[in-house]
């Protein structure tokens, strides 16, 4: 269903938002030496509540948005530039991605299958390919290869989760990435990053914890092709944007494999 021609048009403007994840000592330096220095979060500020039925229409008037045109960037020839494309965006895709895990103790499982040790420890493998990312561990087997002995670890709702999706791609990282040799710093900038982007509300008469924002994967096209998160598809090219319904903010995440 698609807005009606009564409803208002969605707009945005950008906030000041301090991200933990680059306030922790050191967190800046891991994501150049992963490879992910053009990484990129942004929060907008929105001006009515977004129905479920309007998810098409609010991810279209935000990169039709003027203030998001002029804030989000782009990466060319190594050089970050505004989008600048307001006017040619002709489509957008928005995919929900469920957030449901409130525990980092989903990852857990990573050192009872063995794939790292008590100490932390990722256990190597023989050096392999998958496209173009070096699979050269355990961990990074199981996260790409369903032919692998742990790949059923993790379910397809599992993997579909926002919190494995954010430890995949830190996991993987970029084009030019100097790879951990022990899981902490995964885990520790996977829970930081799920913090930052996500939003917690506690029921008054339960008292459980649930998570309230709405996130989408997303995709902006002109014409026929596509224009954003990249011109050309990639496991670690992607873009979320991440929804909190009660502050009335939307948070873009986006990296860019080709640089």
């Amino acid at each position: 269903m698609s807005a009606t021609v009564n409803e208002q048009k969605f707009t945005f403007q950008p906030l000041e938002k301090k991200f933990f994840v680059y306030e922790k000592q050191g967190t800046r330096e891991l994501f150049t030496k992963w490879g992910m220095q053009w990484m990129q979060l942004k929060t907008f500020y929105y001006n009515q509540h977004m129905k479920t039925y309007q998810k098409d229409d609010f991810v279209k008037d935000f990169f039709t948005d003027p203030q998001v045109n002029a804030h989000v960037q782009v990466v060319s020839y190594g050089h970050q530039c505004p989008l600048g494309l307001a006017d040619q965006i002709t489509k957008t895709t928005a995919e929900p991605i469920p957030a449901t895990i409130l525990s980092m103790e989903f990852f857990d499982r990573l050192t009872t299958a063995g794939i790292v040790r008590q100490s932390g420890s990722i256990v190597k493998c023989y050096d392999e390919m998958y496209g173009d990312i070096i699979i050269s561990d355990e961990m990074r087997k199981m996260l790409l290869l369903d032919e692998s002995d742990n790949y059923e670890m993790y379910s397809e709702q599992d993997r579909s989760e926002f919190l494995f999706r954010i430890f995949k791609h830190i996991c993987l990282g970029g084009r030019v990435c100097q790879y951990e040799d022990d899981l902490p710093p995964y885990l520790d900038t996977t829970k930081l990053l799920y913090k930052d982007l996500v939003s917690v509300v506690k029921d008054t008469k339960t008292n459980e914890l649930s998570i309230s924002s709405a996130v989408f994967k997303v995709q902006a096209w002109v014409g026929d092709h596509l224009a954003f998160p990249s011109t050309s598809e990639h496991e670690q090219t992607f873009c979320y944007l991440i929804v909190d319904p009660i502050k009335r903010h939307v948070t873009l995440w986006n990296h860019f494999w080709d640089h």
